[in-house]
């Protein structure tokens, strides 16, 4: 996919990847971007092709009216989540649910409300903003991988089942950017705008899945192996 002259939708649009995301998009040549968040007031970008457009993924009214107003977008990129901090054995249980609500359900909801719009314009594609959480778990951030995990297989799964309208669906995989959400890591961190560009230019070549950064490409490559030897590793680098 092509996005000049494209019209798209971010969700999480005001901050962060979301929003390199819609400056990418622009840059390429977008017709038009949807720029999505809980509280668009908050959207700040200086350019007529943007159109602040409230959504809420844990308010199912705001996603039906979001895809009333947005009938003619051909890409879809979601982005927006949240990061909670909750352990799953002891943390607080509805923290637990608010990821799985923003991560699987929420992004789901954007899916389901949208894909008939992507089918009327001719299939075009969703672009689904993931982690290398999805693939691994660490101390601190339980909760968030397992939604993450929840949503790269509902990717997986909505992939094959849009296929058939010819909407492409596409996974994008990262370890930390520097953004907000990522503040309290002291880690390595990715720029930003490495996502947008990355995921944009799998679409432009078809690829259904983009690992972004070495950290996430290490994770990817421990599959074959002994989950134990991954984990000490893991251990070892994030000194837990």
């Amino acid at each position: 996919m092509n996005v000049t002259q494209q019209v798209a939708l971010v969700t999480g649009a005001n901050r962060g990847i979301g929003r390199q995301f819609v400056l990418e998009l622009l840059e390429r040549g977008a017709s038009k971007v949807y720029a999505t968040a809980r509280h668009p007031e908050t959207l700040e970008f200086d350019d007529a092709r943007v159109v602040p457009l409230r959504l809420d993924l844990l308010d199912h009214e705001s996603v039906v009216a979001a895809a009333s107003t947005a009938p003619d977008v051909a890409l879809v990129v979601n982005n927006a989540g949240i990061s909670t901090g909750t352990s799953l054995v002891t943390g607080d249980e509805a923290e637990i649910r608010r990821e799985m609500d923003t991560h699987f359900w929420g992004t789901l909801d954007v899916i389901r409300a949208f894909s008939p719009i992507l089918a009327a314009n001719g299939g075009g594609a969703i672009v689904n903003v993931l982690s290398a959480l999805s693939w691994f778990a660490s101390p601190g951030s339980s909760a968030y991988a397992a939604a993450k995990a929840a949503e790269w297989n509902m990717t997986n799964g909505v992939r094959l089942e849009l296929a058939a309208q010819g909407t492409f669906v596409q996974g994008v995989l990262l370890g930390a950017a520097d953004t907000d959400l990522m503040a309290g890591y002291d880690g390595p961190k990715i720029d930003p705008r490495d996502v947008p560009r990355a995921a944009l230019d799998g679409l432009a070549t078809g690829a259904i899945e983009v690992v972004v950064d070495d950290w996430t490409a290490m994770v990817k490559a421990s599959f074959q192996g002994d989950p134990a030897v991954f984990y000490a590793k893991i251990t070892e680098l994030l000194g837990a």
